[in-house]
């Protein structure tokens, strides 16, 4: 199953330069790496990224992350993938832009 992390430009800048990451400051608080399915990537875009432009949308495949993921209940109950450590840079499948439209963010046709 694919997940997706919405990064900063410049979070996404500092996975690619070090090779791994224990995520953006809410999840450096929350202890773990917040990530969402492709029916919850939208929302989460929306709710917590509604005014940002520069952003990158990455791809994981969550089966090669291990039990270091866990599904944890969050939005309404819904089950989202946590990571509790680091995401390394060759676990990322594909990073793509993820621009501000005039009616949100403009996900990538292929987007579950």
């Amino acid at each position: 199953m694919l997940i997706y992390k919405i990064f900063r430009r410049p979070e996404w800048d500092a996975l690619r330069a070090a090779g791994e990451t224990l995520g953006a400051p809410v999840d450096l608080a929350d202890g773990f790496i917040h990530f969402s399915t492709g029916a919850q990537v939208t929302e989460t875009a929306a709710r917590h990224f509604a005014t940002e432009s520069d952003l990158v949308l990455v791809t994981v495949d969550a089966d090669r992350l291990g039990p270091a993921l866990k599904w944890e209940p969050s939005r309404g109950g819904a089950l989202f993938p946590h990571l509790y450590r680091a995401l390394r840079l060759d676990e990322v499948l594909r990073d793509t832009s993820l621009p501000l439209g005039r009616s949100g963010h403009i996900f990538p046709e292929e987007l579950p």
